[in-house]
């Protein structure tokens, strides 16, 4: 042996099934051709299209056999062996006589994992030991396992591949696709400099600190163009004056879908990437569109070239999305705001395609500001699945003489859009909560007067319509119209409280149901099943309503509630993420037997039975309903209710 060893691995050598057998002179002499090598951690042990000239046998460490390729030259591991394994059974041909003229026939490499020590085995030793039987088993054995476990690798990998073709772009993470180190500026370079970095660099954008290297802004190629190069810019502009300030960021550790909904919602192409409050990356809108799975991305820009005859493909392509989602076990909750983002975008062009359509008929444009609000699911950016329409309208105030002229315009206008979004998919609601009806549209002086009555009647009726109502979310429009709308449900259920307290009440007359425990407890009380929407959502969704208003806050999705009452100390952290996982388990459990019966076209229901949840479901489920019932009751508690 060409290095010298002690007799530790002398004898660890001699107990291999290779040399088993054989006297201690005969494992000298076949030891003299072998050589020991050691590799550091990562160093490659067999490089590719390197021709083999033995076996290796791992006295020490791990190694991984991996294959690169494809995009970005990823890297795929085969396999990982470790102490007393042999690494080159693909050679083994060679030493067969199975000779191939095919120079990639050794596509695979090999490297170290941790620091490792190899005993290279030469093939004349190798034959030299062939003639024995136990060493052929040995050979044919090994070959065997290995073919099967890589053939498992193997089949497993292509599993993976189709599982999340389609849906890989939303449970990617940004840190794998963003562009680092970012190149950085200083909020006082001047703006010339920073154009000859971007050229230098070969970037289209840069980020701006300041002196706490603290991200305040971003220039782009377009920010140059129109802030400077279009104005006539000169010498001594620096660059917190052409920047953009307080860029939309994302986290590093966030989806692929959250910064291409990003980039589409807000007309962006740039975001920078932030870890723990510092700038890491960048992630552009061209390098999404540069990733294989385009699909997701084209679904957005299809919407957006869709008109009244063609609306209706959105539909099965969100559908083929949100399958993919599901099938691949992404969290309930994320699921929700990609899909509800596509919805979104959906409707928004449904009300651009309306304005236009009456702009046709020669109506002209819409004569004031106006808001166009979303309600139920919806509203509560929960929805997956396209439900009845569920929406209202708002629009400015105007002049007496010019009232009924608007009003007018905006009839037609709720009609429309009703028709586009019947197109599109959305059924007509039955209960008529639509901005086609005169009660679900309205200056917002008619507003305030209907939030007055509705306010004043505190029917049964009416707190059923406050409760839909109040989970309202602005889809398109003007901020400051929202703004002013906002401020009008919050002066009216400010000054009305009873209203809030008589929907406390009813709260109280349906209690969430509790399930004993162990779940067979359930049987012997004869209760089956219970219904998710009506015993846990909307007891979930009433309560945080009725505590945001009770502590000023009149809008957000649930989640978005949740966190500005934990921001008010209504709940402490531990509390809203008992909220948050409750909240989770019921939605899970909703989508899942929703997209079932849709799937085998049968009635869908909110009814859940117990016999067809999984135990961990069940068991879940009972602890959700226990941290609602405790929602509920903090809520009845705020009123008085005890």
């Amino acid at each position: 042996m060409n290095h010298q060893v002690d007799s530790q691995i002398i004898q660890e050598i001699h107990t291999h099934p290779l040399f088993v057998g054989i006297t201690a002179d005969e494992l000298r002499e076949l030891l003299e051709t072998c050589e020991l090598k050691h590799y550091t951690k990562s160093q490659k042990v067999l490089y590719s299209k390197t021709p083999r000239e033995g076996l290796l046998l791992i006295l020490k460490g791990v190694a991984e056999v991996f294959v690169s390729g494809g995009e970005a030259n990823a890297q795929e591991v085969l396999e990982v062996l470790q102490k007393g394994d042999m690494i080159g059974f693909s050679s083994l041909a060679d030493f067969l006589g199975e000779k191939s003229e095919n120079p990639d026939q050794y596509a695979v490499e090999v490297r170290a994992v941790e620091e490792a020590t190899c005993l290279h085995i030469p093939y004349p030793v190798i034959e030299a030991r062939w003639h024995d039987d136990t060493v052929r088993d040995f050979m044919l054995r090994q070959a065997s396992i290995r073919l099967r476990d890589i053939y498992q690798s193997l089949a497993e990998q292509v599993k993976q591949a189709s599982r999340f073709g389609e849906s890989e772009p939303f449970i990617r993470r940004i840190h794998d696709v963003m562009t680092e180190p970012v190149v950085i500026v200083d909020q006082d370079d001047d703006v010339q400099d920073v154009a000859d970095t971007m050229v230098k660099r070969g970037t289209s954008s840069v980020v701006v600190v300041n002196d706490g290297d603290q991200l305040i802004g971003i220039i782009t190629e377009k920010d140059l163009v129109a802030r400077v190069v279009a104005n006539g810019g000169g010498p001594g502009i620096v660059a917190k004056e052409v920047m953009t300030a307080n860029p939309f960021i994302i986290v590093d550790d966030a989806f692929y879908y959250e910064a291409m909904s990003s980039f589409l919602m807000n007309g962006i192409k740039h975001l920078p990437v932030m870890r723990r409050g510092r700038v890491v990356g960048m992630v552009t809108l061209s390098d999404l569109l540069r990733k294989k799975n385009r699909g997701a991305m084209e679904i957005l820009h299809t919407i957006e070239e869709s008109n009244c005859e063609t609306i209706d493909a959105m539909k099965p392509a969100i559908y083929d999305v949100l399958s993919n989602l599901i099938q691949d076990r992404i969290p309930t909750t994320h699921l929700l705001n990609v899909i509800t983002k596509l919805y979104d975008r959906l409707v928004r062009h449904a009300v651009q395609l309306a304005v236009r359509a009456l702009e046709d008929r020669g109506l002209g444009a819409p004569p004031v500001a106006f808001n166009w609000y979303m309600m139920g699911s919806g509203g509560r950016a929960e929805q997956f699945m396209l439900t009845d329409q569920d929406h209202f309208l708002v629009y400015a105030d105007s002049q007496d003489e010019k009232r009924e002229e608007i009003d007018a315009y905006f009839d037609e206008l709720g009609a429309e859009i009703v028709r586009h979004l019947e197109q599109a998919g959305y059924k007509r609601c039955k209960g008529l909560m639509m901005a086609s009806e005169s009660q679900w549209r309205g200056s917002l002086k008619k507003w305030q007067e209907r939030l007055r009555g509705w306010s004043l009647r505190s029917t049964n009726d009416n707190i059923l319509l406050g409760h839909n109502f109040l989970s309202y979310r602005m889809l398109y429009g003007d901020a400051e119209l929202h703004d002013q709308f906002v401020d009008v449900v919050r002066e009216i259920l400010t000054k009305s409280k009873i209203f809030l307290y008589r929907m406390a009440e009813q709260e109280k007359e349906s209690p969430v149901p509790t399930l004993d425990h162990p779940i067979r407890a359930l049987f012997r009380m004869k209760r089956e099943s219970i219904d998710i929407k009506m015993h846990a959502l909307f007891p979930m969704h009433h309560c945080l309503q009725l505590l945001s208003a009770h502590h000023g806050i009149f809008e957000g999705t649930p989640l978005e509630r949740l966190d500005r009452l934990v921001e008010r100390d209504v709940f402490s952290e531990q509390t809203a993420d008992e909220i948050r996982f409750a909240y989770e388990v019921v939605l899970s459990i909703r989508v899942d037997q929703a997209w079932q019966s849709f799937k085998s076209d049968t009635e869908r229901t909110s009814k859940v039975h117990f016999a067809h949840l999984r135990t961990k479901d069940k068991e879940e489920l009972m602890i959700a309903l226990k941290t609602i019932r405790s929602l509920q009751n903090q809520t009845l508690g705020a009123f008085g209710m005890y």
